[in-house]
């Protein structure tokens, strides 16, 4: 079996119990997460090999992080040593009209501070047949950038299917800053990822008659974003989010994948009770790159990917804990709850 590689920050996430704010009470729960860190787990749990690249600190908080991934499966073999700290978020969840709240403290992280000579790309490629990384990545810094862009070179060489999930973050970079670096990037990606927002606030494509703060989606209208994005970048496949929001705690998810000829849609999920809807996009793109990797046409990749991300929105945390066999129940239509016994 080919190895999947991805590349990014992992994270101390810090956050509230259940649905307090931020020091509501002098407690906060630690855990780990990060949109690449969460996909490399993701494929672990579906059975992939699946290798995590960043760099993490040589104390306590790094090694803890790294123990974590262990504890997945995930092949930390590759990771680089060094810096000072991990980078830190702090996550708030939202609740009825409530929104969540993400604050980051990374900067001057070991891995924002990464250089080109902590990553061997040559061995880091061995075995390997795809990469996945997201807009995140080089959002954090040029040299950061650099380094990615670098990857997708010598990925490229060597025949390796690339994946990108653009996930534009306006407190990471400006969309001028992000539309010159992504720009760039995605001459190389083969599979892109996006949702509702990336495509106009990165490239300036949007749907007409769609407003994703009303909760109203022109379904249609990404037909055309996906065929712009494709002509733009020569993607072999385009992936959108679609998400409409009631509230925090409801929301109506359903995918589409375009692959230069169909445009397939997933059904639509009405995710009645968020428990934590982050690491969603995340877990939508773990389930496309197992799908894809595995030979699902674009029907089935499609829907396989929607029901790991669906099922994703019931787990606390970052991670999705999730197996393939439960993701293919509920593809296959079984949403029923039911207790498995």
């Amino acid at each position: 079996m080919k190895r999947i590689v991805t590349f990014g920050e992992i994270m101390l996430r810090l956050s509230p119990e259940g649905y307090n704010r931020l020091f509501q009470n002098d407690r906060l729960l630690a855990t780990f997460g990060g949109a690449e860190a969460n996909v490399a787990v993701s494929l672990s749990n579906f059975g992939e090999q699946a290798s995590f690249v960043t760099k993490i600190p040589r104390n306590a908080v790094g090694q803890s992080a790294l123990n974590n991934l262990r504890a997945f499966g995930v092949d930390t073999d590759m990771i680089s040593r060094g810096g000072d700290r991990l980078g830190i978020y702090y996550m708030e969840k939202g609740a009825a009209q409530r929104g969540s709240v993400c604050i980051y403290d990374r900067e001057g992280s070991a891995f924002q501070k990464s250089e080109p000579t902590d990553y061997d790309w040559a061995k880091i490629f061995e075995d390997a047949d795809w990469l996945h990384f997201t807009g995140i990545t080089p959002a954090l810094g040029d040299n950061v950038a650099s380094i990615c862009k670098e990857a997708c070179v010598q990925a490229k060489e060597r025949g390796i299917t690339i994946s990108c999930d653009i996930n534009y973050r306006s407190k990471l970079w400006s969309k001028e800053k992000a539309n010159a670096v992504m720009s760039e990037l995605c001459n190389y990606v083969d599979v892109c990822i996006a949702n509702e927002e990336d495509a106009k606030n990165v490239f300036g494509i949007e749907p007409e008659n769609n407003d994703v703060f009303s909760g109203k989606l022109n379904k249609e209208g990404y037909q055309y974003v996906a065929s712009e994005l494709m002509k733009r970048f020569s993607f072999k496949k385009v992936a959108i989010t679609l998400r409409t929001s009631h509230s925090a705690s409801v929301n109506d998810w359903m995918c589409m994948l375009y692959d230069g000829e169909q445009y397939c849609y997933s059904k639509n999920y009405h995710i009645d009770y968020i428990v934590d809807r982050v690491g969603g996009g995340d877990s939508f793109g773990a389930g496309l790159i197992y799908s894809l990797h595995n030979g699902y046409n674009t029907q089935a990749a499609v829907e396989f990917a929607a029901a790991a991300s669906a099922l994703k929105h019931s787990i606390n945390g970052d991670f999705n804990l999730v197996s393939a066999e439960e993701v293919k129940k509920l593809a296959d239509g079984d949403g029923s709850g039911r207790v498995q016994r």
